[in-house]
């Protein structure tokens, strides 16, 4: 590094190689006057857009600095000022503010699910909410609760403060509709349709999501007369969910082993929507009919996951063997375990293998896992 220069006087030796080169170096006129370049210590004048930002502080964005109760406190959208405005980001179209429970909107789900013991798939249909987010909405409940009866303080003005400058879901009024919060039946991709496939088909046979389906997962062709038998890919959601042998096909072998992927009206949370719908377009004039039977059908969808989970409930309680000791204050459970090729995998590291001897640690010790609870026990 070069010495500093500690004189504040520039050489005119330097003056050809600091001056442009289009700039013509005029001699002095007087050979003993020395040019020099003074460093000024005053502050630099205001530029012109920090100019136009105090400007614009003062006049259109004052009426931003105190927000209005219940409205956004967003920038004014400038082509259109009178349109409501859920963008934060003027310029940024694609940014959009979403909508959050309110705090009525939070308490009735609470209600239906826990205290009037409403299915979280019916209360999901009637307030718009997704399932997951039910679950989510009765746990933290549940824990604000827990707080309150152990004294512990809340951000009570913190949360006000939020519901007052973001947009939020109202609960209807008696004898209105409830506006739908978001969208209950989003599917996420599915690894399998990542793929370009191009698959000929003729044009005399009928391809649908069913078929597409199978060609995603390299699985054969339907026979016809099992092709003939459904009538709307939404059928074989009755299929799976009755445990119908056949219902989901496995292809492979061994730990390459994979379920043949089945068409979206299966796989969604919610498929009995789909056959309420072609209710409706088959019978337009049957309203109260088609409500009725989209009633049966989420009873009968909740009450065939309860047996279900009863069941495994069941067989997981009769493989664990109980010991407590008199007088003692544990309670031992003991599990049988099986070490066999379908268990740890032919390489004995497979993810069904009991402990972490088999390379596999707990569930708990993994990062990105999420180790809160995920289910509400009713």
């Amino acid at each position: 590094m070069p010495p500093r220069v500690q004189s504040r006087r520039v050489s005119s030796i330097l003056l050809p190689y600091l001056a442009p080169s289009s700039a013509s170096i005029q001699p002095s006129s007087c050979p003993s006057q020395i040019l020099s370049r003074q460093f000024s210590a005053t502050s630099a004048p205001q530029t012109k857009l920090r100019r136009e930002m105090f400007a614009w502080l003062n006049t259109e964005g004052a009426a931003l600095k105190d927000h209005v109760p219940g409205e956004t406190n967003y920038l004014p959208n400038p082509r259109n000022f009178n349109e409501t405005n859920l963008k934060p980001f003027p310029h940024n179209d694609n940014f959009i503010s979403e909508s959050i429970l309110s705090e009525e909107l939070r308490n009735e789900i609470y209600t239906r699910v826990v205290k009037k013991k409403r299915s979280v798939r019916a209360v999901s249909v009637e307030l718009g909410v997704e399932m997951k987010r039910i679950a989510a909405v009765v746990r933290l409940v549940e824990l604000e609760q827990r707080q309150r009866a152990q004294g512990k303080p809340l951000a009570l003005p913190y949360a006000r403060a939020v519901h007052e400058m973001v947009p939020t879901t109202r609960l209807a009024e008696k004898g209105e509709r409830q506006a739908w919060h978001e969208p209950i039946n989003d599917l996420p991709a599915h690894p399998a349709t990542g793929a370009q496939i191009f698959y000929p088909v003729p044009e005399s046979r009928s391809f649908t999501r069913v078929d597409a389906g199978r060609v995603f997962s390299a699985a054969p062709a339907l026979e016809n007369e099992r092709r003939e038998a459904i009538s709307h890919p939404s059928d074989l959601a009755e299929d799976v969910l009755n445990k119908k042998p056949g219902a989901i096909e496995m292809v492979g072998k061994g730990d390459n082993a994979r379920e043949v992927l089945l068409p979206a009206d299966a796989r969604i949370p919610h498929p009995h929507l789909v056959k309420m719908e072609l209710d409706r377009i088959a019978f337009p004039e049957e309203r109260r009919q088609i409500v009725e039977r989209n009633v049966k059908r989420i009873a009968r969808q909740d009450e065939i996951e309860k047996s279900r989970r009863e069941k495994a409930e069941a067989w997981r309680e009769r493989s664990i063997r109980h010991i407590e000791p008199e007088g003692g204050r544990f309670d031992f459970r003991f599990q049988n375990v099986e070490f066999s090729k379908q268990t740890t995998g032919a390489n004995g590291r497979s993810h069904k293998a009991p402990g972490r001897r088999y390379g596999v640690p707990n569930q708990s010790h993994k990062r990105g896992v999420t180790k809160i609870p995920t289910r509400v026990e009713a």
